[in-house]
């Protein structure tokens, strides 16, 4: 059975149908690219992913358990962690707070614990400072972890979202054009780390991202939206010669 299952997935808008039968099956420690041109619907998908919209058809799946119209921390308690197309980071607090928030459903202790500072709340602080540091030095972030997250440059603050997703222990990552502003080399730098991270952690990646070259680098397999609607599915090489979606990037009949 695959990690997430979804099925004729739809929403309308009023007398708008914004996505329609959409289908996805997302295996454990895969990467998926989730494509197409603006306004085919691809974060109106993340968003009915992680409880954002409810659907008004199809069913989500994830790991046996139906998350459909469930709430945003429901789903994230199951397992979905997302990063957005315009970073949301927490700008005046250190970047290892930062991902110490994406820690809090994990590590816990009772309101007086904390209110009196009891050693069980010094343990769980010092444990949540080691887990923050641990995933800050994936990102090799570690040196900068007393730093507000305003004062990291562009492409450290994209992967300093990253490890706070990461930090929820999700099942499924989904990725919201994460190398969009990013130089060449800061590209090349975040396949990379996508890589590491699915390996290391073991677990699914959904990304959208208008980085042709960043998709076709990295997913095992695409699926391409255009007017809402799923209009071709396979590898890079698939994808990228297939009639459909040439004409639905550059134009065409």
């Amino acid at each position: 059975m695959a990690l997430l299952e979804v099925s004729n997935l739809g929403i309308a808008f009023g007398g708008l149908q914004a996505v329609s039968k959409v289908d996805l099956s997302i295996e454990k420690g895969h990467l998926y690219g989730l494509i197409g041109p603006n306004g085919a619907g691809k974060t109106t998908v993340f968003n009915m992913l992680t409880g954002v919209y409810k659907p008004t058809e199809g069913n989500i799946v994830l790991d046996g358990v139906d998350i459909t119209g469930k709430s945003p921390e429901f789903i994230s308690k199951a397992g979905v962690a997302r990063t957005f197309q315009n970073i949301r980071l927490f700008n005046e607090m250190s970047v290892l707070d930062n991902v110490k928030v994406g820690l809090h459903n994990q590590i816990k202790y009772s309101m007086w614990t904390g209110i009196l500072r009891l050693p069980a709340f010094r343990d769980r602080e010092h444990q949540m400072n080691r887990q923050a540091m641990k995933l800050l030095k994936i990102f090799d972030l570690d040196g900068e972890a007393g730093l507000k997250a305003s004062q990291l440059p562009y492409g450290k603050q994209r992967k300093l979202e990253i490890a706070r997703a990461l930090a929820t222990n999700p099942k499924l990552l989904l990725l919201d054009e994460p190398a969009a502003g990013m130089n060449p080399n800061e590209t090349e730098e975040l396949m990379q780390t996508v890589r590491s991270v699915r390996d290391q952690f073991g677990i699914a990646v959904l990304l959208i991202e208008h980085d042709m070259n960043f998709v076709m680098g990295i997913c095992e397999e695409i699926t391409v939206l255009d007017y809402g609607r799923v209009i071709a599915r396979g590898d890079g090489k698939d994808i990228r010669n297939n009639p459909k979606v040439i004409a639905a990037y550059l134009g065409g009949d």
